[in-house]
């Protein structure tokens, strides 16, 4: 599956702020498989350490805290998805009897190898050297990682976050055209196969959407003007009305028809790279109702204004739902 490319293109304008409700779409199925696979597995960074800040699922320092902190991995392209993949959990048990323990460790997926050991179609998990660890038995942990590519099992199994809400981070460089969102703490299937946004109120100037309506005249009287803006405030009944139809008249050709529409569509975010969403169109006027829906089982979550009117980039917005809750 391609990638789906989003270009920013306009600055951002700020707006006020509205509460939110969330509520599930879909019962929850069972997602752990009892089938181990085969697999190889590596590990990366200092030996105790906690895996990489960041990776190309894009949750930044995300992975460096609780309850991602010692627990995350990077997959090979067949796990990874194309981003697509990020976010699911995996259990991963090394086979070795006389050093590693019966216990399988619980990894989630926050980067991807996309070249050796995980090269040439290969199942592999690049693993931090604390995770890589807790395959061992007690005390071997140092024997065991001296052992460099080792041999595994893995399986699916659902991601848990106890105390945890889906949340949504709003990503650095977003404005009211390009709207990027980054899905955080999402238990259950952990990844995500579509997502959908849905704004509460679409812009704010309703009255002023297209330029027959701003040039109108409140009397139903035509007149002749020297310029746009002259227009606009003779023929304008609102005095509020008048900045909003310059700045329309002025971005015309931006603005996606189909948000300004309606707002009891869904509207389709596309797949910009690791699990990092995003949407062009607008003006993109909060609240926003975000509705994600997962890879593996296609089960939905819906949070209803979970993203509020005065919205601003790189802030988290936590909804009050999740899979297991």
């Amino acid at each position: 599956m391609k990638t789906k490319k989003c270009i920013p293109t306009l600055p951002s304008i700020s707006c006020s702020c509205l509460g939110f409700h969330v509520f599930p779409v879909n019962p929850l199925p069972q997602l752990t498989d009892l089938h181990w696979k085969p697999a190889t597995a590596t590990w990366y960074g200092s030996p105790e350490g906690d895996g990489s800040d960041g990776g190309a699922c894009g949750y930044g320092p995300l992975v460096d805290v609780k309850p991602l902190k010692a627990r995350v991995g990077a997959a090979s392209p067949i796990l990874f998805k194309n981003g697509e993949g990020c976010g699911a959990c995996y259990k991963v048990k090394c086979l070795e009897k006389s050093i590693c323990s019966r216990r399988a460790v619980t990894v989630i997926i926050t980067d991807e190898c996309p070249g050796g050991y995980c090269s040439s179609g290969r199942t592999h998990f690049d693993l931090s050297g604390a995770a890589f660890g807790r395959m061992a038995v007690s005390g071997n942990s140092g024997q065991l990682r001296n052992r460099g590519e080792i041999s595994v099992i893995f399986r699916r199994t659902p991601c848990k976050y106890p105390g945890k809400n889906v949340a949504f981070h709003v990503n650095e460089g977003s404005t009211e055209y390009w709207l990027s969102l980054l899905v955080e703490y999402e238990d259950g299937d952990g990844d995500i196969g579509s997502m959908h946004i849905k704004p509460v109120f679409i812009s704010p100037f309703l009255d002023c959407l297209n330029f027959q309506a701003c040039n109108k005249s409140s009397y139903g009287k035509k007149k002749h003007h020297r310029n746009e803006l002259e227009l606009i405030r003779s023929r304008t009944r609102s005095i509020l009305c008048v900045p909003k139809c310059i700045y329309f008249l002025k971005f015309r050709s931006h603005v996606n028809s189909e948000l300004l529409a309606s707002s009891t569509e869904w509207l389709e975010m596309k797949h910009l790279w690791g699990a990092n969403w995003c949407i062009i169109g607008g003006p993109l006027q909060g609240p926003f109702s975000v509705k994600l829906t997962t890879l593996s089982t296609s089960r939905s979550l819906s949070a209803r204004g979970v993203i509020p009117r005065n919205w601003s980039p790189k802030a988290t917005y936590t909804s009050r739902l999740n899979f297991y809750k």
